[in-house]
């Protein structure tokens, strides 16, 4: 498989399942024993601040391989305005394919499409090691706080990127997660229980009590 030969489309109704098994099986025991990434993608299409225009699948051979979405946020700057953002994800590639260059394919395309769209800038929580080779940086560098972390608590979790240069210039404050992101564990237990099973594992590496 090449990853030139996969397409990147908008989801369609039809593909609502297929798309959270894809991302139940990329999360399970990522960062967290099981996950609720599926569930949350689930509750967020009928969320307002969602961005249908760019709610994007990845298809190869027919299947989809990787999905990725976004939600429009805030920062709540210190000068008392409120600045328009995007955040993003859940973004998830199927495991086998992992680490072959289709996830940094599916983001440039996206990154590219809400650019298009007039979006200034995308903050949210993600690896640096991959996300910097799409252009992300330390959201400390662009003097953007994330809420409700104590002040000199580990932050490089937190990343942004410009996609209109210049967009962060004059702004600092503190970002806000939309609130659809917060979902009940019981009801992510009850969606969870639509699928097959699965074994939930605590790994190294995963982000317990974060």
């Amino acid at each position: 498989m090449n990853k030139n030969d996969a397409i990147i489309r908008l989801e369609r109704e039809e593909d609502y399942r297929e798309v959270e098994f894809l991302i139940r099986e990329s999360f399970w025991n990522v960062y967290h024993p099981g996950c609720s990434e599926h569930y949350v993608m689930h509750v967020l299409r009928d969320d307002p601040a969602f961005v249908k225009e760019l709610d994007f699948v990845m298809e190869q051979d027919g299947k989809i391989i990787g999905q990725n979405m976004f939600m429009k946020t805030i920062i709540e700057a210190d000068d008392g305005r409120t600045i328009p953002i995007l955040t993003m994800g859940p973004i998830g590639i199927t495991p086998e394919l992992k680490r072959k260059g289709y996830g940094k394919k599916l983001l440039d395309f996206c990154l590219e499409k809400a650019t298009e769209l007039g979006f200034g800038a995308v903050l949210f929580e993600g690896n640096i090691g991959f996300y910097g080779h799409c252009g992300f940086d330390y959201a400390s560098k662009f003097g953007i706080r994330y809420h409700d972390l104590p002040e000199g608590a580990n932050a490089s979790f937190f990343l942004c990127k410009e996609l209109i240069p210049g967009y962060l210039d004059d702004v600092t404050g503190v970002y806000q997660t939309p609130q659809g992101y917060y979902v009940d564990p019981k009801e992510v237990e009850e969606f969870d229980k639509t699928f097959p099973p699965k074994e939930k594992l605590v790994l190294p590496g995963q982000l317990v009590g974060r």
